[in-house]
């Protein structure tokens, strides 16, 4: 399909969904309207939820209670007779939910897990009971919320949920394809790897509270608006678990899968009702599917969507692996000036020293090997020069910048980007989603496919999940180019990858600095590759520097060569 349909696709099916609440607003007897309404309205709640839950991977139990604060709002505008009418009703209480999810997202950048549920869990329940105490503004003296005059009946109304359901569908579908999206999904995998791609975790666990609160404010006030007022029972605590439990179930994180959770959300309780079995029993059968889906790790809108595309890439001819480019040009001879400068760096764990006064520089153009045995320091320099340790003794430097104190988005966002010996790549994204998030700049798709195809990497299109780990490692290497670091550091970027790959790889990597004007400070176990792409080599010993010179005189020092012991032999 070309790039352009694609683009207007989700609008097309955007007009399309609006077409077809009218045509259920006119075709359905009333009673199935004002069930469409509920359908719609928990639809948009799931939207919101799974943004929190499924991209951004944090456990949130109180989306009706967001839902809960967009209602209160509307209902007290609607008691002091506010300006606006029911719209900016509904605007206002929006963005009251959102504030509310701002302030309860504070605690999702210390906990998680368990921890996190248990807070937000807390909060529903306190919501609860305050509602309980107090109702809603205007439910006790019959104060109705007013609709607005073009769509007073049930069967208009319907065409405006649908319109609010379309316009937000619409909203988080550029979102999700934007930073924020690809950062939401990316520190629900691993929030240093987000770091380390210069994106703030904070920002990005905020965002995704923020965002998903707002959707369910605006749910909220659509309740208030479709009953006339609201009460505690349609935002009780035991109705945000059934509907968690629903989003978990569904994959509400797709769009598509929130329209088909929030008519499950309206049909199991109809059906249930229809076989005059207790409504209660409702909240049995999501529990049933909720623990199915947590114990085996999948939901069916991802399960669908696998199907689909195994079937598309079973009819599909078989793509020929890229052919290694053309030699060109290696890193520079000469060194150019001082690049990252480290002196003195010292990270104590109590009265253990694992780095002791380390000095290490890498100029422009160069390529430096940073070698030891195991338990040498050389995760501990690395994560201490990215900002993953702060408060080290020393000084790092980037040039002329001092990164002393700052955190590891802001030494990312500086020009210092690094990988990890384990896999941070985040697998829900495709590849070049992944290459665009770390780039942190548009990168044109001729661009975009030259860098991949240099690498040797699947074209921008392919799910990082079906990739393997070892190609996953290089893709990494490729997206951190992307954003044009001053310096890379390389954590054993050759793991995971067999004997013909690591040869390719190592003259790749030897030709970077001339291609892409990116410095490397290589961390490897393998002296295969570091005597293949390194032009100077520090070793660490015991968190203090052992040597440090030219590749030649670093592999042939009797102090180097007794450290590593039985690897005498590759010497």
């Amino acid at each position: 399909m070309p790039r352009a349909e694609i683009r207007w696709l989700p609008f097309a099916i955007g007009a399309a969904g609006i077409l077809a609440g009218w045509l259920v607003s006119v075709l359905l007897p009333g009673y199935l309207v004002f069930l469409t309404i509920t359908a719609v309205i928990a639809a948009l709640s799931l939207i919101g939820l799974g943004i929190v839950t499924g991209s951004a991977g944090m456990v949130a139990l109180c989306q009706l209670t967001f839902a809960a604060v967009g209602a209160w709002v509307v209902c007290l505008l609607n008691v002091a007779a506010a300006p606006g009418g029911f719209l900016a009703w509904l605007i206002a209480g929006a963005i009251a939910a959102g504030f509310a999810g701002v302030v309860l997202g504070l605690p999702a950048l210390r906990l998680r897990g368990v921890n996190l549920a248990v807070v937000t869990l807390g909060f529903a329940a306190a919501a609860d009971a305050m509602l309980l105490k107090t109702q809603f503004p205007g439910s006790l003296s019959g104060i109705r919320v007013p609709r607005p005059e073009l769509f007073a009946d049930d069967r208009a109304y319907l065409v405006l949920a649908v319109i609010v359901l379309v316009l937000v569908a619409l909203a988080v579908h550029l979102l999700q394809s934007s930073r924020w999206g690809s950062g939401w999904r990316s520190v629900a995998y691993s929030e240093r790897g987000t770091a380390a791609a210069g994106t703030s975790v904070r920002v990005a666990k905020i965002s995704a509270f923020a965002v998903s609160a707002t959707i369910a404010g605006l749910a909220g006030g659509l309740i208030a608006g479709q009953v006339g007022t609201a009460y505690p029972s349609a935002f009780s605590t035991l109705q945000s678990l059934a509907l968690y439990v629903l989003s978990i179930v569904s994959g509400s994180y797709l769009i598509e899968m929130a329209v088909v959770g929030g008519i499950l959300w309206v049909l199991i309780p109809e059906l249930l009702k229809r076989f005059g079995v207790p409504q209660d029993w409702g909240f049995v059968v999501f529990g049933v599917l909720g623990v199915q889906a947590l114990t085996t790790g999948s939901n069916l809108g991802q399960d669908l969507r696998d199907a689909v595309l195994r079937r598309r890439r079973a009819d599909a001819p078989a793509a020929s692996r890229p052919a290694e480019p053309a030699d060109g040009p290696d890193a520079a001879a000469e060194p150019g000036a001082p690049l990252l400068v480290v002196e003195g760096l010292t990270v104590r764990f109590g009265a253990l020293a694992a780095l002791d006064g380390v000095d290490l520089t890498v100029h422009e153009g160069e390529i430096v090997g940073l070698i030891g045995p195991n338990g040498a320091g050389k995760s501990t320099f690395v994560d201490a020069v990215s900002g993953f340790l702060p408060g080290h003794g020393g000084t790092v430097r980037l040039g002329s910048t001092t990164l002393d104190g700052l955190p590891p988005h802001r030494r990312a966002r500086a020009g210092l980007r690094r990988t990890f010996q384990q896999d941070r790549v985040p697998p829900s994204l495709t590849v070049g989603a992944y290459v665009r998030f770390l780039a942190r700049r548009p990168v044109p798709s001729d661009r975009l496919a030259e860098l991949l195809e240099y690498f040797g990497c699947p074209p921008a299109g392919s799910r990082i999940r079906d990739i393997d780990v070892g190609t996953r490692r290089i893709l990494e290497v490729a997206a951190a180019l992307a954003a044009a670091p001053r310096v890379l550091i390389l954590d054993e970027p050759a793991a995971g990858l067999s004997h013909e790959e690591h040869l390719v790889f190592g003259r790749r990597l030897r030709r970077v600095p001339a291609r892409f004007g990116t410095a490397l400070l290589v961390i490897e176990h393998d002296l295969d590759l570091v005597r293949t792409v390194c032009s100077r080599i520090t070793v660490l010993n015991f968190g203090a520097v052992l040597a440090d010179g030219t590749r030649d005189e670093v592999l042939r020092d009797p102090a180097v060569i007794a450290a590593y012991m039985g690897e005498t032999e590759l010497l």
